[in-house]
């Protein structure tokens, strides 16, 4: 699944860089990420930034996160968290917006395991099946994970056991995905 899921994600990215450049003649811009580090940023504007993804140099686990919790990850975490540094992605699937969780840079990826830390950690306390974010959508509630039983990527509703399933697998689904920069399709 690590292999399957890294050339997908690299697939994807490809495809929504290559449509920046199509639609608006340039990489892909963030005025989120304005002002914060990252090996990815090409150039600046005055209020963003313009990014490619670029290899992630670190150990490719998420260790932290299984010693934490005592807990095994879908390998397919793994390989989304750690295939690429690059910004957050807009894609949409079935007319919804999804919004890809990336890896920005090395600090960012210690935020990112705390962050799955304290997502299990809640879904242990509600005793929920453990699931590990990749997305969100665009109510705050819902969010995109990968069910860490099935591999399966799921659309949950945070706080409660309300769950569907879009894709079997993570490359499943990225290959479902259709990339969009704000309001503009691809």
């Amino acid at each position: 699944m690590i292999d399957e899921t890294a050339q997908a994600l690299s697939d994807f990215t490809r495809r929504y860089c290559d449509a920046w450049q199509h639609e608006r003649a340039h990489p892909p811009a963030s005025s989120e990420l304005f002002g914060v580090p990252s090996p990815c940023i090409e150039s600046t504007t005055t209020d963003e930034i313009y990014w490619l993804p670029q290899p992630f140099t670190l150990a490719k686990n998420l260790d932290a996160v299984e010693r934490a919790l005592d807990i095994r990850l879908q390998p397919s975490v793994v390989a989304w968290y750690t295939t690429q540094f690059a910004g957050d992605m807009h894609a949409e699937l079935a007319g919804e917006r999804v919004t890809l969780l990336q890896t920005w840079s090395e600090e960012d990826f210690v935020r990112v395991q705390e962050n799955l830390i304290g997502h299990l950690l809640m879904k242990r306390r509600l005793k929920h099946s453990p699931t590990l974010f990749i997305g969100t959508l665009s109510s705050e509630l819902d969010v995109v994970s990968v069910c860490n039983l099935s591999g399966e990527v799921i659309k949950e509703t945070l706080g409660t056991n309300r769950r569907s399933v879009l894709a079997a697998t993570t490359d499943v689904f990225l290959h479902e995905l259709t990339p969009s920069a704000g309001d503009v399709r691809f």
